[in-house]
């Protein structure tokens, strides 16, 4: 297994699939503190269905963050609960 770090790309959306489930909450933090400081305003951390336990180890991390207005699920056509808008302060 590659223990290397890999450089994900500051968009506005960011997919989390990809990554193991031990690591989702602390790359979506240190997503969406890159995205603020590259300046957006909104972002969308795609989560997946799930039972829910991703959506709400993301949504936990959410609360704690001071630079997060708020949080809510996704339009349908864009992931629906399966996916967390974020605004940013």
């Amino acid at each position: 297994m590659d223990d290397e770090p890999h450089s994900i790309p500051i968009e506005d959306t960011l997919d989390l699939h990809p990554f193991l489930p031990s690591e989702v909450r602390d790359v979506a933090v240190e997503y969406l503190h890159a995205a603020r400081e590259r300046g957006f305003r909104q972002v969308q951390l795609i989560h997946g269905r799930g039972i829910g336990v991703q959506r709400e180890r993301i949504r936990a991390a959410l609360e704690k963050l001071d630079f997060v207005e708020s949080f809510y699920d996704a339009e349908p056509s864009g992931g629906g609960w399966g996916a967390t808008v974020v605004v940013f302060k």
